[in-house]
Formats: C-alpha cells, sequence, structure tokens
C-alpha cells in the first residue's frame, strides 16, 4: 500500500494529481502539504478533501521539523512545491532558489532518514534552455536561461545526488507545458482566457513567436503515476507528447473559443530573456507505457468552459495588486505592430 506525501498538493498540477491518485485502491494514506501560497488553494482539491484518506497541513517544504514529522508517516513523497513562473523569477530570484533548491534538499534529506521507497520528483522542459532545432533528451546539457529555469535545474540536481550519494530512491519527472482547469491566471492559458472572458485586451510578447509544447494537466498526472510506480531510481524521465504551437497560434485558438477577434490582440515587446522553442524527446517514458490521451482542441474548449462556468474562483485572483504586475511590469513598456 502507498503512504503518500504530496508537496505543493493544493497548487494546479499537484491537486489534479491528488485528485487521480486517491482513485487507486493501494493508496492508504495521502497527505498534501502546501504553503497556500498566492497561487494554492484547497478548492482545488474539490471533493478530495471529504476523503477520510485525504489529510491537509497547511506548512512550508522548508520546516524541516515539520517535513520530519511528515515524513515519518509515509512510504512515498511527490514533490510539487515550488515558485515556478518565468516572470516572477526576473525580479524574486532569491525566493525561487530559496523554495526550489533548500526546499528540495530539506526534503531529500528527511526523505533519505526516514527510508522513503520512492521518491519522484517534479521538474520543466526549461531546464534544457532555448533550442534553435532538434529536441532534448535525458541527458542533454542543462542550459537554463532564466531564475526560474535555473532553480528547477539546481533542484533536479540536488534530488538525483540524493540518489548517487545515499541511494535515496529519487525519480525526476520534467514535463512541457502544462494546461487545463484550475490553473491560477498568471500563466498564458488561464491569463488570456480571464482576460478575453472579461472583454479585456490579451498581450503577446514580441510577434507570438516564441513555441511551447502543450500537455494536458491530466495527461502530465498519468505520467507522474507511472514514474511513481515503475521508474527506475536515479533516471529522469521527459513528459512530453503534446501539441508544439507558437503563442500566436494558441491565441488564434483561445480567440475562437472566447467569441472574440484580432481586435482583442496587442502585441507588447518581447520580456527579458524569453526562450524561443522549448522541445523534448520523450522515448524513455513511452518505453513504460506513457501515452498522451488528451486532444489539444478538446482539452483547451475544456478549460475555457471551466474558466467561463467558475468566475468566482478566479475573477477575485485577477483583482489583486499582484495579478496587475503579471505580465505588464515585467515586459518593456509600449506596443508592437500584431501581425494577423
Amino acid at each position: 500500500m502507498y503512504e503518500i506525501l504530496v508537496t505543493g498538493g493544493a497548487g494546479f498540477i499537484g491537486s489534479h494529481f491528488v485528485r487521480r491518485i486517491l482513485r487507486r485502491d493501494d493508496v492508504s494514506r495521502v497527505t498534501v502539504l502546501d504553503a497556500l501560497t498566492y497561487a494554492g488553494h484547497t478548492g482545488n482539491l474539490g471533493e478530495a478533501l471529504l476523503d477520510p484518506r485525504l489529510v491537509f497541513v497547511h506548512g512550508n517544504i522548508l520546516d524541516a521539523p515539520l517535513v520530519d514529522e511528515l515524513m515519518a508517516r509515509h512510504t512515498a513523497v511527490v514533490h510539487f512545491a515550488a515558485e515556478s513562473h518565468v516572470d516572477r523569477s526576473l525580479t524574486m530570484a532569491d525566493s525561487f532558489l530559496m523554495t526550489n533548491v533548500l526546499g528540495t534538499q530539506t526534503l531529500a534529506a528527511s526523505a533519505g532518514r526516514h527510508g522513503i521507497a520512492e521518491f519522484v520528483h517534479v521538474s520543466t522542459d526549461e531546464v534544457y534552455g532555448s533550442l534553435a532545432e532538434g529536441s532534448a533528451s535525458e541527458d542533454t546539457p542543462l542550459r537554463p536561461g532564466v531564475p526560474y529555469a535555473a532553480s528547477k535545474a539546481a533542484s533536479d540536481l540536488v534530488a538525483l545526488s540524493h540518489f548517487q550519494t545515499y541511494g535515496l530512491p529519487v525519480c525526476v519527472t520534467r514535463s512541457s507545458n502544462n494546461y487545463g482547469p484550475h490553473q491560477f491566471p498568471e500563466k498564458v492559458i488561464p491569463l488570456f482566457t480571464t482576460r478575453l472572458l472579461q472583454g479585456e485586451k490579451v498581450t503577446p510578447h514580441g510577434q507570438g513567436q516564441h513555441v511551447r509544447n502543450w500537455l494536458h494537466v491530466e495527461d502530465n498526472c498519468a505520467g507522474i503515476e507511472l514514474v511513481l510506480r515503475d521508474g527506475k531510481p536515479g533516471e529522469i524521465y521527459n513528459l512530453g507528447g503534446g501539441t508544439d504551437l507558437t503563442v500566436r497560434d494558441l491565441t488564434v485558438k483561445l480567440l475562437a473559443l472566447c467569441g472574440k477577434d484580432w481586435d482583442s490582440v496587442t502585441c507588447i515587446p518581447d520580456r527579458q530573456a524569453n526562450d524561443l522553442r522549448y522541445s523534448m524527446h520523450w522515448d524513455k517514458i513511452a518505453a513504460i507505457g506513457f501515452r498522451p490521451a488528451r486532444d489539444l482542441d478538446e482539452g483547451l474548449a475544456e478549460t475555457v468552459d471551466w474558466y467561463r462556468h467558475n468566475p468566482d474562483r478566479w475573477a477575485p485572483l485577477t483583482r489583486t495588486p499582484y495579478a496587475a504586475r503579471i505580465t505588464d511590469a515585467i515586459a518593456p513598456a509600449g506596443e508592437e505592430a500584431c501581425a494577423h
């Protein structure tokens, strides 16, 4: 039976994983440890909060005594907790390093002391940096281009060092961009969707030429569960297989789903250090059975529909002082002609 400590389990991806894993009969306990900063919300867990196997703990992964206390009650760890937004990392790099690097060290050290049997560290394709061509495999050198990606690359290496040095059974997953319901409106899909639903303009950087691979959050969680169960300790697994889109093409799809046209788009100068293209090979995870199941167009329609019908969940978040700075304070001032 699995007794799983899930860090960051009230966040976007973590909450989807918690709801997924609680559907399994061989899971006897799930403890969510979450600091409930701006992007964490217990409402993301929904009816999972009613499951008697779920315990929610409000706390920080940097709190070593608390982590030790919780670790002693579990057999596995799935580590989602992280500072995760590129724009914020440009002005708040210290907090990214503290949470992502030192937080991972705190968890891994405690896991080693308590003999944890499985430790899955959840990371990102951004650690490979921008690729003009080709795709990154798990042994591609890391070339992070922004503080967020650098902090995740460092946390990956910290986690893997605990396998090499102490034998902690660590696996690392690196996924492409996730999307789906419940995502905090700072990432591009919920940001653009909520702005369009409120009759506001959306603001691609440059000409929207940046390429990202979009993977539904449920597909990512399926891959993470697969690694938890069948991953080989010490290995890294790229979780790709979604759909490559430029930000411009993504914007066109969101405009159509929200019933808007190109008049709702204003391009702004590119932000500082904006990687042009991410791409990963995912043969290793495919070899142990991973296959993305969600179609992008259907997934985007479902996602937009969720934001359309749940303004009580996201509208208050867009009226905070932080929300007003999400994109425009990071980008250089001014507008550009935006090709249609």
